[in-house]
C-alpha cells in the first residue's frame, strides 16, 4: 500500500491500535484536552506520524462550535517586511474573529514547512496563510495536499497552482524603480539582490535587467551582489559595489533592511546621498522612513494583503470555489534618497 492510500484509510481507532491506548486518548490528544501522560502522548503522536492520520477539522469545528482557527507559517527572521506582515495578519485575523496559531521557522527547508504545517492542523488549523518564502517551498507538496485544508499565501513572486495568492508584480514594480533612477540620468547602477532561492528576488533581477534593456543599457553581472535580506548583507554588499573603480552612481536593493546597510555604508565613505549616490529599496516598511535619507523604495499594500488572503481562506471554508491569484496594486513611494 502506498503512502498516500495508507494515509486516506487512517482512523482514530487505527492510531489507538497502533498506540495501544483506547480511541479516547487518541482524541484527547489531538483536541488537547483531557490528561494524558508524557510517554503516552508521545506513543499517539509517533503512531498518527507513521499513519498520516489527520482529523477531521471540519466535523471538529462543528461539534466544539469554536471560532475558526489560522495557521501561519513565516520565517524567525527580524526583517522589518516580515514583522509587518505578521502584525498586518495578526491585526486582520482579530478582527475577523479568527484564532491565529503562528509557527516561526529557522530553517526554511520544504521539510521543515511541511512538518509545521502538519503540525498546525493537528493543533487545529482550519486553514494555513504562509508569509515568503514558505509558499514557493510547499508549492507541490503531497504532504501539504494530504491535509486537506485552505491554503493562501502573500508577497508571492507569481501565481501558484495549488494555493490562494496574493501579491503585486514584483518584476513590474523592480523594473519602475530601475527606470525611475534611469530617468534622473544614472546609466550604472549597483543591484543589491535577494537569495537566489527567493523566487521574489529573481523576480525583482529580472525586472532590473528589464529596465536596463529598455533604456539601451548592458547589463554587467559585477554590478550584482546577492544578500540576505538583512541590514548587514546589504551594507557589505553595498562595499563591494563602491570598491569597484567605476563605482555605480546609484544602488538598487532588493528590501529596504539591504537599503538601509547601503546608506550606512555611503555614510561611512563620506558620500553625499543623493549627490554622490542614490539609493532605493523595495516594500516600504517602517525602515524607509526611519533612516537619513529617507528612502525611495516600492510600497507593498501589506494590510491589504493580509485582508485578502483571509477573505480568500474564509470563503474557501465556506465551499467557494478557490480563487487563485490576486494582484493588487504598487506604489513608487519617491522620498530623498534617489
Amino acid at each position: 500500500m502506498n503512502r498516500r492510500t495508507r494515509a486516506s484509510r487512517s482512523t482514530l481507532q487505527a492510531v489507538a491500535d497502533v498506540a495501544g491506548v483506547s480511541a479516547m486518548t487518541v482524541s484527547n490528544v489531538v483536541n488537547g484536552s483531557g490528561r494524558v501522560g508524557k510517554e503516552t502522548r508521545e506513543r499517539v503522536l509517533a503512531a498518527i506520524h507513521s499513519l498520516g492520520y489527520v482529523p477531521n477539522l471540519a466535523a471538529r469545528r462543528l461539534v466544539g462550535a469554536r471560532a475558526t482557527r489560522l495557521g501561519l507559517i513565516c520565517p524567525s527572521t527580524n526583517g522589518v517586511f516580515i514583522n509587518s506582515a505578521i502584525a498586518a495578519v495578526a491585526m486582520e485575523a482579530a478582527e475577523a474573529g479568527l484564532q491565529l496559531m503562528i509557527r516561526r521557522l529557522e530553517d526554511p527547508s520544504r521539510a521543515s514547512a511541511e512538518g509545521a504545517a502538519e503540525d498546525l492542523v493537528r493543533s487545529g488549523a482550519d486553514a494555513l496563510l504562509l508569509i515568503p518564502p514558505f509558499a514557493e517551498r510547499l508549492s507541490g507538496s503531497e504532504r501539504l495536499a494530504r491535509l486537506n485544508v485552505a491554503v493562501a499565501a502573500m508577497a508571492t513572486a507569481s501565481a501558484l497552482p495549488d494555493m490562494a495568492t496574493v501579491r503585486i508584480d514584483n518584476t513590474a514594480a523592480a523594473r519602475a524603480l530601475t527606470a525611475r533612477l534611469i530617468s534622473q540620468g544614472h546609466t550604472l547602477i549597483g543591484l543589491i539582490a535577494g537569495p537566489p532561492d527567493h523566487s521574489d528576488s529573481l523576480a525583482r533581477q529580472a525586472g532590473h535587467r528589464a529596465a536596463l534593456r529598455a533604456f539601451g543599457l548592458a547589463h554587467d553581472p559585477d554590478l550584482v551582489v546577492e544578500g540576505a535580506f538583512t541590514f548587514e548583507t546589504g551594507r557589505a554588499a553595498a562595499e563591494r559595489l563602491l570598491d569597484r573603480a567605476p563605482r555605480p552612481s546609484a544602488i538598487v536593493a532588493a528590501n529596504d533592511d539591504m537599503a538601509a546597510g547601503a546608506l550606512w555604508a555611503a555614510h561611512q565613505r563620506g558620500l553625499s546621498l543623493p549627490d554622490d549616490l542614490a539609493v532605493a529599496g523595495f516594500d516600504d516598511t517602517l525602515l524607509a522612513t526611519r533612516v537619513w535619507p529617507a528612502l525611495t523604495t516600492i510600497r507593498q499594500p501589506v494590510a491589504a494583503m493580509a485582508r485578502e488572503a483571509l477573505q480568500l481562506m474564509t470563503q474557501e471554508l465556506g465551499g467557494a470555489p478557490r480563487q487563485r491569484d490576486v494582484v493588487l496594486e504598487f506604489t513608487l513611494v519617491e522620498r530623498a534618497s534617489a
